[in-house]
């Protein structure tokens, strides 16, 4: 009897409209359904980068608790309005943003000063109200990264007074949620049809979200794949042993799986949001250890891969 397999469809669009898709995969092996959206689901909504508010500073404002004189929100009410800003960060470095109000108006998100590196994808959000004629002045820092962290976990150093740190949410995903059908292969009849539903903040496309999610997969796949036979030799035998890559490019403008990396190192890098060699050149070595999976070796090891290609990274 000859034993076939048959692979699964390419994702096909059921729906788009805004900020939410569906789409579905056929032909899946019984059981794959389930084991697939599972999977999909959580990498959706943990390894997805975004940008979000890590703190702020309000003039004349010592904590979150206070009131403002002539603004109708208290400080509290204004930083969770401000969380409701969605922001895409062009690039891995933090970024100040500014606002500043000096006669009775309500405060939208279009009035915030913002660097090059910085958009907002709903300008209409609402801040605050200013009803009185002392300026409000405040100044926040966006910043890069995955899923939820809490502020005690952002703030590893002293803040300086006045300064308020944030709960910061940066997964660009509000909602994603899938079902399983059967359906017919051949004389088959219990073969999965994967339905998953996504809905973004606006900063990601739900269609550019299912496929950095599967490339996700897929590149941590593909780091287990084999036995690793001397545990001592670590990452740095697959780097040393691979040739200068992708000779004639722009060294800086190499993807991280093309720079010759042990797979655990560049998907620790790829998960940290850092995608070309450009983006490691602005990373200090201590910046880099913060990051999941990059020790003292994983270090090193990029270290002396940029120094092939004649570049480094940012001085402590």
């Amino acid at each position: 009897m000859e034993y076939h397999i048959t692979l699964p469809s390419k994702p096909r669009v059921v729906s788009e409209e805004e900020h939410r898709g569906t789409y579905e995969i056929d032909s899946l092996y019984p059981g794959y359904g389930h084991t697939l959206g599972n999977s999909l689901r959580r990498i959706i909504l943990s390894s997805l980068p975004g940008a979000a508010i890590t703190s702020v500073k309000i003039e004349d404002v010592p904590h979150e608790f206070a009131t403002i004189d002539g603004v109708r929100e208290s400080v509290m009410e204004l930083l969770l309005n401000l969380r409701r800003v969605h922001f895409v960060l062009h690039g891995d470095e933090p970024q100040s943003i500014r606002l500043k109000v000096n006669s009775p108006k309500k405060v939208t998100a279009a009035d915030l000063v913002l660097p090059s590196q910085v958009e907002v994808t709903n300008p209409d959000a609402y801040i605050c109200e200013v009803s009185g004629t002392t300026p409000l002045e405040l100044e926040a820092t966006i910043e890069r990264g995955l899923g939820y962290i809490p502020r005690e976990a952002l703030t590893k150093e002293k803040v300086d007074i006045g300064t308020i740190a944030l709960d910061a949410t940066f997964t660009p995903i509000r909602r994603v949620h899938y079902e399983v059908e059967n359906m017919r292969v051949g004389d088959r009849t219990d073969f999965n049809r994967l339905k998953i539903l996504i809905e973004t903040n606006g900063t990601v496309s739900p269609r550019e979200a299912l496929e950095r999610s599967i490339e996700i997969m897929i590149h941590q796949l593909k780091a287990v794949i084999g036995f690793q036979e001397n545990e001592d030799m670590g990452e740095m035998s697959s780097a040393s042993d691979e040739a200068t890559p992708t000779v004639g490019k722009d060294p800086a403008k190499l993807k991280v799986d093309e720079l010759g990396l042990s797979s655990r190192t560049a998907s620790a890098l790829a998960e940290g949001g850092i995608k070309t060699a450009a983006g490691l050149t602005r990373k200090t070595a201590s910046a880099l250890k913060e990051l999941d999976g990059i020790g003292d070796k994983a270090v090193e090891e990029i270290t002396e891969v940029l120094d092939r290609l004649g570049l480094e990274l940012k001085s402590e």
